[in-house]
């Protein structure tokens, strides 16, 4: 009897298959048996494991058909085994040197085991930098023989079928073998971890397997993933037959739908009319089968738990698109790449901090906008001394005003200046590599009045804590701001409530919408002819915000249909949310497309009336006291997935329409800027343009910049004493 059997399943790989048997049979380690399992007589590989067994008698090959797949090519090899361990390799993989002599002394050392889990490589197809993704997981194992509920995680479930040597002897016992269909090492594992009392592993690598330059066949669309809901159905039922332990059992139950959730939250394997079919049969073993006790993991993946097991499947699609502009967005936060630049950066850090360096950026990088440009613009006026850089993503190099000095993000510029600064303003965060020093001042502007739950206060709303990510470091986030920028009381409760921290509160208005209060007439005139406003029309901006549960952006509103009824003289400036900027695309027609524009804040003055949904641009526009009307159509289903402070639809900026033949009506007959509009306006307008008067910027330069103290601060105007930019309606009566 052999050592080792080693089955080699040959289907489709007859191009690498010699590779993977000559590293069987140059092992130093010579007793075992070598099993091909070929298609039939004249298949490709067939030839070449005709070759092998004339060369060496212990090539002993057997036919499997195409149609019994993997599961039924493994199995006809391990019926013709006769060895004392069995290993499966696949047929474009190969065995390390030395991989049997390790595993043979190993299996001397802990005698007699069912399973002996080893580590592997998993090479790319341009034989690239392998990796060791089973290492960091036996290397928790305990160190000798162990049954598995005292490791829990080493399971054939997380580890390839062939990353592990098999005792022949177990697998007949328990008449184990591969089930059918696709997802075969899942069954497999579950059903071997279920079954085996002494467990070993192998820290060494015995297996190189080669990742596919198109991947792996598993992780291609189609409908062949509802195996895995068979496979973990089998395992699972297995398990409820052979009153497993909580202690074994609830590990395993967890890792099998770590598999299948992974699966329902990627659109690209399950074709759409699957998808919900999928999920609901996944909930229905999620339900029969959860051990008693069960604890959900934390974050994102005990939401998706708990979205299963609740049958919330909208919510759950809802989720992975969050999930997925989530991870978007994290690829775009920068942060010090390389040795080199890390190096970079700690030396950076050891120097002086320059006291008349201030870094500004906005909105992650996307150019010179909002609240930073504002304090930026004004500080060259007041504080002439400081030396201002502005970081920008590369695409937005080129849009930067002439003279501002610029660094693009990720750069050693950038984390030179990061590290050299006195001063930090950003209306986001900055990335998180970047360190908080000593002396440095950072000052968060916001970018918007909070009507949505933000911060900690999402914790609640699962849609939307999985796109903020992890909490500790957001609150590592706010730990880094000095000072705080507010318009309103309402705000300065929420941040204090959303972000807490021990940053001090600046009631200060925002800096961005200065520029209500100081822009002129003939200011209003340009920004209309830059963005092509035809003369004597009234300008609608709609302005949506974005949906944490669509993907994409969707209007959510015939434009044209409501320029038709709204009146001839109507034209609509669209500005969908930052997050689907794809550039400035210009109008066509009486649809003037502003999305892309610079400053949203142009595209306020522009405009005779706005219409929006949920969106902050309302706070902001209020400024200006021109007609506000809100478009509600789905407040309901807004409310309950993303939260809100407030109920909007009891004190809005002006008349609420929840169809569109409303809000065309609302225009037609002029009763968008009604007496009653104007009243709902002015309450708004008092409780949330408190602090906006036009001096925001130079209160926050005074203030941070200067070092001016508090007193001597210039104080907000009254909102009686405010003059907003004119509109051009105004202009063209007078």
């Amino acid at each position: 009897m052999p050592r080792f059997s080693i089955i080699v399943p040959s289907h489709g790989v007859a191009g690498r298959l010699s590779l993977a048997l000559d590293s069987v049979l140059a092992q130093s380690f010579g007793d075992f048996e070598l099993i091909p399992v070929c298609d039939a007589a004249g298949a490709p590989a067939a030839s070449v494991v005709a070759g092998f067994a004339e060369r060496d008698c212990r090539v002993a090959p057997v036919h499997s058909p195409p149609s019994a797949g993997l599961a039924g090519a493994r199995n006809a090899g391990l019926r013709a085994a006769n060895g004392s361990y069995l290993l499966f390799l696949d047929g474009d993989d190969t065995l390390t040197p030395g991989a049997l002599a390790a595993l043979d002394a190993r299996l001397t050392e802990t005698g007699e085991v069912d399973v002996l889990h080893a580590e592997h490589e998993r090479v790319p197809w341009w034989e690239g930098e392998p990796t060791n993704p089973a290492a960091p997981l036996l290397a928790r194992a305990p160190q000798g023989v162990f049954a598995p509920a005292e490791a829990p995680e080493v399971t054939g479930v997380r580890l390839p079928a062939w990353g592990a040597a098999y005792r022949r002897a177990f697998l007949a016992e328990h008449r184990i073998a591969f089930p059918d269909g696709h997802f075969t090492d899942v069954g497999f594992g579950g059903l071997v971890t279920l079954h085996a009392e002494r467990v070993a592993v192998l820290r060494r690598v015995v297996v190189r397997h080669l990742l596919r330059r198109q991947g792996s066949r598993l992780n291609l669309p189609g409908e062949h993933h509802t195996d895995l809901l068979d496979q973990t159905e089998l395992v699972l039922t297995k398990a409820a037959e052979l009153s497993v332990a909580a202690d074994r059992s609830a590990p395993l139950f967890e890792q099998l739908f770590a598999a299948v959730l992974k699966t329902a939250a990627d659109p690209a394997r399950l074709p759409g009319r699957r998808r919900r079919a999928f999920f609901r049969r996944a909930r229905a073993l999620y339900r029969r089968h959860r051990p008693t006790g069960f604890r959900r993991p934390g974050g994102s993946l005990g939401v998706q738990h708990r979205l299963l097991a609740a049958g919330a499947y909208t919510a759950f699609r809802a989720l992975r698109g969050a999930n997925r502009r989530a991870s978007a967005a994290a690829q775009r936060v920068p942060r010090p790449r390389g040795l080199r630049t890390r190096l970079y950066y700690r030396r950076q850090l050891l120097r002086r901090i320059d006291p008349n360096l201030a870094v500004y950026c906005a909105y992650w990088g996307r150019g010179y906008a909002c609240s930073p440009a504002a304090i930026h613009a004004k500080a060259a006026e007041l504080a002439p001394h400081i030396r201002s850089v502005f970081l920008v993503e590369p695409d937005q190099a080129h849009a930067m005003p002439e003279g501002t000095d610029y660094a693009v993000i990720g750069s050693r510029r950038s984390w030179q200046v990061l590290a050299r600064a006195k001063y930090l303003v950003n209306n986001a965060n900055f990335a998180e590599g970047v360190v908080k020093r000593e002396g440095s001042v950072h000052v968060q502007t916001q970018h918007g009045t909070p009507l949505k739950k933000m911060g900690l206060d999402q914790s609640t709303y699962p849609v939307v804590a999985a796109a903020t990510g992890s909490f500790t470091k957001l609150l590592g986030r706010v730990d880094r701001w000095d000072h705080n920028l507010s318009s309103n009381s309402h705000s300065t409760q929420t941040w204090e409530r959303a972000f807490p921290g021990s940053y001090e509160h600046l009631e200060y208005g925002y800096p961005r919408n200065d520029v209500f209060y100081t822009a002129t007439a003939r200011d209003v005139a340009r920004i209309r002819r830059e963005l092509g406003v035809p003369e004597a029309r009234t300008a609608v901006l709609y302005a949506p915000t974005h949906r944490d549960y669509h993907t994409g952006f969707d209007a959510g509103l015939d434009l044209e249909a409501f320029c038709e009824a709204a009146g001839e003289d109507v034209v609509v400036l669209l500005r969908a949310h930052y997050f689907y900027d794809r550039g400035v695309r210009g109008g066509t027609g009486r649809i003037i497309d502003v999305t892309g524009h610079r400053s949203s804040e142009d595209v306020c003055l522009a405009a005779d009336a706005l219409i929006t949904d949920y969106s902050s641009i309302m706070f902001d526009y209020a400024n200006l006291d021109r007609p506000i009307v809100v478009y509600a159509d789905d407040w309901d289903v807004y409310t309950e997935t993303r939260g809100v402070y407030f109920d909007l639809m009891a004190s809005p900026p002006g008349p609420v329409a929840r169809t569109p033949e409303e809000l065309a009506r609302l225009f037609s007959d002029g009763s968008y800027a009604s007496d009653a509009s104007r009243a709902l306006r002015a309450a708004f307008r008092s409780r949330f343009c408190q602090f906006d008067d036009g001096r925001a910027a130079e209160r926050v330069v005074r203030r941070v910049l200067l070092g001016e103290p508090p007193e001597a601060i210039p104080p907000v105007r009254p909102l009686a004493e405010r003059v907003p930019a004119p509109a051009a309606s105004t202009l063209v009566r007078s």
